[in-house]
């Protein structure tokens, strides 16, 4: 037998009660209602003047009341107030909306950049799963970069996830992933799921998913000055049902980018910007982390026939 030891690490842990305290007042719960149901989902305070707040969150936890003729929005604060809200815009494409309610002065959740956190960082999420305001949960960063498609089709959301194993639920979506600072590093958005639960929503298995805190910012800012928000396309559409490695090219659209760098029907791309490609979800979710104007690069070969 070999001499094995079992030994502790110590070191700095996170102090989740602290970030629970400074975060949370920045943390919102959010309930709309329309003709035929009720939905919960989080939120968190972007911006506010001495008159407005403005809320960042999900697409889809606005989304059915933004497309009924009725209905309510409502935002319930830290402190249990409830100010109604109205939609300020909206964006499917990557699952964000800001919303915003006639109250102001409240404390704005610091940012944090997405683009320097590491697999293995502590990260706590807050937010109201279930219908549970105030809840606190935490864990790791278990993988960055993680292609997530979600929504119905037609209507579906590209994420270059952020993947963390922090318990997320129903009604955390919208919320913040915060760092060890209390900084928000993402937005809590999807989970993954073998199973349903009793009420016939997924739970947590430990695979959730958010937003990076660079896009949110990036779109928030186009829904509040514009109240629409833009994302970069190449031109093309890619074959979904492609089986092999890479992602095949089906229509190239003349005049837009794809067509004037010389891709065409059949031709597969395999990387961008020197990242591997094995998918048309991966493909899009790449392209989709660039703004409009940016030039990428894109490695491509023609199919094998």
């Amino acid at each position: 037998s070999t001499n094995q030891k079992l030994i502790s690490i110590s070191g700095d842990s996170i102090d989740v009660s602290a970030i629970a305290s400074l975060a949370g007042p920045s943390v919102v719960s959010i309930e709309e209602k329309v003709t035929n149901g009720s939905g919960t989902g989080s939120g968190w305070i972007y911006k506010s003047n001495s008159s407005t707040s403005y809320i960042v969150t999900n697409n889809h936890v606005v989304q059915d009341f933004a497309l009924s003729n009725g209905g309510s929005l409502t935002v319930e604060l830290n402190n249990g107030d409830q100010y109604p809200a109205t939609i300020v815009g909206r964006d499917s494409n990557y699952d964000l909306a800001v919303i915003k309610i006639s109250k102001g002065n409240l404390p704005e959740l610091a940012l944090g950049d997405s683009s320097k956190v590491i697999v293995g960082e502590p990260v706590v999420a807050i937010g109201s799963p279930l219908g549970l305001s105030s809840t606190v949960t935490s864990g790791i960063i278990s993988a960055l970069n993680r292609p997530v498609t979600t929504g119905a089709t037609g209507q579906e959301s590209y994420v270059n996830a952020i993947q963390t194993d922090a318990a997320i639920n129903p009604g955390n979506s919208g919320g913040p992933l915060t760092d060890e600072d209390g900084n928000i590093v993402g937005v809590n958005s999807a989970i993954a799921s073998t199973d349903t639960s009793i009420s016939g929503q997924a739970g947590n298995i430990g695979l959730g998913f958010a937003i990076p805190i660079n896009q949110a910012k990036k779109t928030a800012d186009q829904l509040i000055k514009t109240g629409k928000a833009t994302y970069p396309i190449m031109g093309l559409q890619l074959a979904t049902n492609y089986s092999g490695s890479g992602a095949l090219v089906a229509t190239v659209s003349p005049g837009l980018p794809a067509a004037k760098a010389g891709i065409q029907p059949n031709d597969v791309i395999t990387e961008i910007e020197g990242k591997t490609i094995n998918s048309a979800d991966e493909a899009i979710v790449a392209v989709r982390t660039h703004s409009v104007g940016e030039t990428i690069k894109v490695t491509y070969k023609r199919k094998d026939v």
